[in-house]
């Protein structure tokens, strides 16, 4: 599929068809896509749970305000992010450049990150955030569809999934096939008011 096409058919659906599974394969080329988002220096510094077991799914609803993607949808994905992946052997990151080049790049990356809390979570929020657009917009080219969700405990979550404490989770992503289409689109604001060039103009 186009990936303009791609762009323009993703939607968050609400209702899924529960019956409907995914096929390992198809999980590993939606995970294979994901892996190739962008990261600050490289660092890959998102973690995906996925959750297809059914019981998880059903525990994933209650702690959700009982949203039915969560338990109807084929996958969730929690998308998460390690806040210390910069101080886990950062040289791996760049293990095919150069040597001179790689010690360099791991220097830069530990003065970005060490000792800066909010440096590694603002990364966490940025990086879970580009790589979760590409897992819907590679769905939306297999023939699936998404639903982003932060609608849920985050807390409740993390226990259920045993999250380490030097993690956090960004958002809940529901993946499968819809059961029914999701509603127009409720307006787009006009390019006017969202693009500006250059600069904002003086108040």
């Amino acid at each position: 599929m186009d990936v303009f096409t791609a762009v323009a058919e993703r939607r968050s659906v609400k209702k899924f068809d529960p019956a409907h599974r995914l096929t390992e394969d198809e999980i590993r080329r939606l995970m294979e896509a994901a892996v190739l988002s962008p990261t600050s220096f490289n660092l890959q510094n998102w973690r995906f749970v996925l959750v297809v077991d059914q019981d998880r799914k059903e525990r994933l609803r209650e702690i959700g305000w009982r949203q039915a993607q969560f338990a109807e949808a084929s996958l969730i994905v929690l998308v998460c992010g390690d806040r210390k992946a910069h101080a886990r052997d950062p040289e791996r990151y760049w293990r095919h450049a150069p040597e001179a080049t790689r010690a360099g790049i791991v220097a830069a990356i530990v003065g970005a990150y060490e000792g800066r809390e909010d440096r590694q979570h603002d990364e966490v929020l940025r990086s879970g955030g580009m790589a979760a657009q590409t897992l819907m917009l590679a769905a939306r080219a297999m023939g699936y569809d998404t639903c982003p969700m932060v609608g849920f405990d985050f807390a409740a979550a993390a226990e259920l999934v045993n999250l380490p404490p030097d993690h956090e989770i960004v958002m809940a992503l529901a993946v499968g096939k819809r059961r029914e289409d999701p509603r127009p689109r409720g307006g787009q604001l006009p390019l006017e008011e969202v693009v500006i060039r250059e600069r904002f103009p003086d108040a």
